[in-house]
């Protein structure tokens, strides 16, 4: 077992061992704030598929919806008529595609396992969403650096997962109990990744967080070697 691995966000080396249960140990980062299963327990692409097969998302169940409202109803408010999106993450039922569809606008889907064509992403869109999906990711700057990068200027994306607040206690919080969960992010966490776009963040609840790319997105020092040490 690598003792303290890297931040799979960031990639820090500044990484702490801070909690241990039956099946994982976890590791928080102490730049970006995220919390994270130790990567040597992550599960297989097979076993996470299997995983996946178990969860009953059926298009005609009304709380499956309503736990989408809380998406959905925040997007609506803030897109344009006719607005062009992407659900990121859709899964096997892609109901938020169609609670988007039902309002006038043109969505496209994307999942590694129910719907990989990545073609998708040759397209610039006005939304984005990802629900209960950024939990999963084993390379989350790498995929969610790739939405931002899909977004038009002026665009949103809203990622909604279970955020590590106060008063919460990790150590019982049901979110950690989902074997295929392998990173948990905190509002500070989410002003990490604002910071590295250069984006507007609102945090809606303590499940969704809204961002939205402004018309000019400074390039990052990391990304722009003439920017190193300089501050804005």
């Amino acid at each position: 077992m690598i003792d303290n691995p890297l931040c799979p966000l960031c990639s820090h080396e500044n990484t702490n061992h801070f909690h241990k249960d039956d099946f994982r140990e976890y590791l928080t980062c102490s730049v970006c704030d995220l919390a994270f299963a130790h990567p040597d327990s992550w599960l297989s692409r097979d076993e996470e598929f299997k995983r996946y097969e178990l969860h009953e998302n059926n298009l005609e169940d009304p709380g499956y919806r309503n736990f989408l409202t809380k998406m959905c109803e925040p997007m609506l408010q803030r897109i344009q008529p006719k607005s062009k999106g992407l659900d990121f993450g859709s899964g096997p039922g892609p109901l938020l595609k169609l609670m988007f569809e039902e309002q006038g606008h043109e969505i496209s889907i994307y999942d590694t396992f129910y719907a990989p064509d990545t073609s998708v992403f040759n397209t610039s869109y006005d939304f984005i969403t990802t629900t209960e999906a950024a939990e999963h990711l084993h390379n989350p700057l790498e995929e969610l650096d790739r939405l931002w990068t899909s977004l038009k200027a002026g665009g949103f994306l809203g990622i909604m997962t279970s955020l590590r607040m106060p008063p919460l206690n990790f150590t019982t919080w049901h979110y950690i109990k989902d074997e295929t969960h392998v990173i948990f992010f905190s509002p500070k966490t989410m002003k990490w990744l604002a910071d590295h776009w250069n984006a507007k963040l609102e945090i809606i609840s303590d499940s969704v967080v809204i961002f939205e790319k402004h018309s000019y997105t400074r390039p990052s020092a990391d990304s722009n070697p003439r920017l190193a040490g300089k501050t804005t």
